[in-house]
């Protein structure tokens, strides 16, 4: 396998077929990368190439349809394919899907790092939705809330549309100064958008009753917590409940930084530099990789 480049599990390699993980570099993989969404396999390709110059990295791609399924399946491809333990680098959703592992399964982890984790308790989420409708035009903000409407109902037909065109809706609320994305590579494997709302509607649930943030009791590990000063999800919301709650927590915010740092122009390299320090002594990380 070329080193940096990924390999798609669903083909067999080494007399294993998988179908819910990439792998960059070479084994043992030290560090796991998780994306967003639910739903929205593969988006952090270009961070794990930036980091697989120098170690192996391994990419989750969550199937399960449910909460509880998600963390179970990310134990499972932790505990087959990984060095434990593991440091967790999740983004957004998988912030989420990392702290849920690293409270369930606290052995596992050596290291959590949450980017652009959405907020940690209820109190918070009407400022991320009032931000993101506020960088809206009128007919865009009916949109927004029509198709957060649809992908709620149960019923409703062509929801990996729906999901497709939300993140399309939140990709002019949650970037600050984007660069444009040239990689040849076809790393964003789709969306999902029956996934989304199914494990979104339990993870939602979870936060609101208030579970969500008691689970960090039980994380050992360090945490740190890396926030865009332009993310619509609000920065106290991780900062202020974390720091109540964690043990061994940080935070750092970067500045002209939107929800995704690796694609920020002003940001990316502030964000691969704090990554190359939180991360093992062994990662060195390659930004033109991380930058495609």
């Amino acid at each position: 396998m070329t080193r940096g480049r990924q390999s798609d599990h669903h083909l067999t390699i080494i007399g294993v077929t998988r179908t819910n993980f990439r792998t960059y570099g070479k084994a043992p993989f030290p560090v796991a990368v998780l994306h967003g969404g639910p739903g929205a396999s593969g988006e952090m390709a270009p961070v794990a190439r930036a980091l697989a110059s120098n170690c192996g990295v391994l990419e989750p791609l969550q199937t399960a349809t449910t909460l509880a399924g998600q963390v179970e399946e990310l134990r499972t491809v932790l505990q087959e394919n990984t060095a434990l333990p593991v440091t967790l680098l999740g983004y957004s959703w998988g912030a989420w899907l990392g702290y849920l592992v690293a409270a369930h399964y606290p052995a596992l982890v050596n290291k959590l790092i949450l980017v652009g984790s959405g907020p940690y308790e209820e109190k918070y989420v009407a400022g991320l939705e009032a931000t993101r409708l506020s960088r809206l035009s009128i007919e865009e903000r009916a949109e927004f809330r029509s198709t957060v409407r649809m992908l709620g109902e149960p019923t409703a037909e062509g929801k990996d549309g729906l999901l497709a065109r939300l993140g399309a809706l939140a990709a002019k609320t949650d970037a600050y100064a984007p660069v444009i994305d040239e990689s040849p590579e076809p790393d964003k494997i789709g969306v999902q958008g029956d996934l989304f709302q199914s494990v979104w509607q339990d993870a939602a649930a979870l936060r609101k009753s208030g579970g969500l943030l008691a689970l960090g009791k039980r994380i050992r590990c360090p945490v740190v917590a890396i926030h865009g000063d332009y993310d619509p999800h609000p920065a106290e919301g991780v900062r202020i409940p974390l720091s109540a709650t964690l043990a061994d927590f940080r935070f750092i915010l970067l500045k002209d930084c939107g929800h995704t740092p690796w694609l920020e122009r002003q940001a990316r390299d502030e964000f691969y530099r704090v990554l190359k320090e939180e991360l093992p002594l062994t990662v060195s990380v390659d930004r033109t990789r991380g930058v495609c």
